[in-house]
């Protein structure tokens, strides 16, 4: 009973994500079955069209961007996090965590108005803005699982060993964060790439490339959607694919050093 449950989850989850991939193939605009042949024409239509490249580009970007941002900003917080009291650590925690319970509705509206007050203009850049603010409380939370368990007397017995400040934090503190820091950025990349509510208030003339797959269903309803959604999910697979592959180096080389060693 319970792997018919898990079957019909499974399906459930994965069975629209099909459906999406298997008419973006499909030969003729009907969305509709049965298949009437297989065909990469409306692949072709969306490269052929500038506005589709721009606005993967612009997606690509400010994903990158945000990503560069985020781990900064969520990289020092983290930081702070592991030498905060346990009382501070709880108030940090529920003031971050909060963001997250917001409608993005409400954070579009509010950044558009702190843009308009400081004469700011909707850009690429306000969107990059807007998805640090996004994605900096989940990029705090990913690190929180990790912090939650970093052993501080790693730091002061290499302080100890007599390495300077900065040494500790170059050869002990950042080695052993990487994994996650590598992880939540590649995170805030995903969430910064797939995010549309927030993007619609705060981007202007600029066009992202979920603005541009909203801005084809308004006009018609055809198999290139359909393949525009299939390249941002292939792009953000890929995405997740490297940055688990680097993690996986990482690790590897880790255990290969401490055989070495041992």
């Amino acid at each position: 009973m319970l792997r018919a449950y898990l079957s019909a989850y499974l399906a459930f989850l994965f069975a629209p994500i099909a459906i999406i991939v298997l008419f973006s193939f499909h030969a003729t605009p009907a969305l509709t079955f049965p298949i009437q042949g297989l065909s990469l024409r409306w692949y072709e239509t969306l490269l052929s069209k500038p506005e589709f490249v721009t606005s993967l580009l612009n997606s690509m970007k400010v994903g990158f961007f945000t990503a560069v941002a985020t781990t900064i900003l969520g990289t020092l917080a983290a930081l702070a996090l592991i030498r905060m009291r346990r009382s501070q650590k709880a108030i940090f925690e529920w003031l971050n965590f909060a963001p997250i319970g917001l409608p993005g509705l409400f954070i579009g509206i509010a950044l558009v108005t702190l843009f308009a007050q400081i004469g700011l203009p909707r850009s690429l850049v306000t969107v990059t803005i807007a998805h640090v603010l996004c994605t900096l409380p989940f990029f705090v939370e990913t690190m929180r699982s990790r912090i939650n368990y970093f052993d501080q007397s790693l730091e002061e017995a290499a302080r100890d060993l007599g390495a300077s400040q900065t040494q500790t934090f170059r050869l002990v503190t950042i080695p052993i964060l990487a994994p996650t820091i590598a992880g939540a950025a590649i995170l805030s990349f995903a969430l910064s790439f797939d995010e549309f509510i927030v993007t619609v208030f705060v981007s202007g003339n600029d066009t992202t490339l979920p603005l541009y797959i909203w801005s084809m269903m308004r006009r018609t309803v055809d198999p290139s959607i359909n393949a525009a959604s299939v390249i941002a999910l292939a792009l953000s697979i890929a995405v997740l694919a490297a940055g688990g592959f680097t993690l996986w180096l990482q690790r590897k080389r880790a255990v290969a050093a401490r055989d070495t060693n041992e």
